[in-house]
């Protein structure tokens, strides 16, 4: 097992239920289990079955219809598509990308990271953090965050730019494979030295495009929160109408 910090019970339960719907055991447009089967069926309390299906939803694997309980939805959208900021991330060579490497040091981990992880709180991760440079001025503000266990018999920790991505990198040297990918899309005011790293005015929002890699499991392999100046941003999205 590569990791030293076990996932909570949630964690693991959410797990179980999307690998079932990746497996067409729950398939979209159905209902899962209740509450009071889901406890019975993996001996588990309420409240961590609750937080389980609320992780799920979050993620865009499950729903809830009033007056008709919980629906399955379809597997969010997962990249191979070249054009997904969660790929970029993932393969980004550092020592061939416009940009500089900021940091890179062992840090608590931070509370939406840890949950992405799997990880509790105040376990320590490795934070890789890039900036990137197009045409002069900084566009991206990447910052990499890796379990613990990752780390020992890799480069991740090494203060040099990385030569490859950080998903060959591990393949490579930990023998995991990563198999899909989550993007979530937020704003919020930059803190710390964000603002000054983006030179972004005071008040100027970011956008974060939180990337969580997983292998087929569902086990999160890299965290990677990706931080666009929300005034340098056009994002454009067509969905069908049913």
């Amino acid at each position: 097992m590569a990791y030293e910090v076990e996932a909570p019970k949630y964690v693991r339960l959410a797990q179980t239920i999307q690998r079932r719907i990746e497996d067409g055991t729950y398939p979209p447009g159905t209902r899962v289990p209740s509450e009071n089967q889901l406890v019975q069926s993996f001996g588990m309390s309420r409240p961590t079955v609750v937080r389980a299906l609320e992780l799920l939803k979050r993620d865009g694997w499950l729903e809830s219809r009033q007056g008709y309980g919980t629906i399955v939805r379809r597997r969010p959208a997962v990249i191979e598509q070249k054009d997904r900021r969660g790929r970029e991330a993932l393969e980004r060579d550092e020592s061939r990308t416009p940009g500089r490497l900021v940091a890179v040091d062992q840090v608590p981990v931070p509370a939406r990271i840890a949950s992405a992880l799997g990880l509790p709180k105040r376990a320590k991760v490795l934070v890789r953090r890039f900036l990137v440079v197009e045409d002069g001025e900084p566009a991206e503000l990447v910052s990499s965050y890796f379990p613990a266990g990752l780390i020992e018999g890799t480069e991740l920790g090494s203060a040099a730019p990385l030569s490859g991505g950080t998903r060959d990198h591990l393949e490579a040297r930990k023998k995991v494979r990563f198999d899909h990918v989550t993007e979530r899309v937020s704003a919020r005011l930059p803190e710390g030295g964000e603002a000054e790293l983006l030179e972004l005015p005071v008040g100027v929002p970011v956008l974060s495009v939180l990337v969580v890699a997983c292998d087929a499991s569902g086990q999160a392999l890299q965290v990677s929160d990706v931080l666009l100046p929300a005034d340098r941003q056009e994002l454009e999205d067509t969905y069908r109408l049913s």
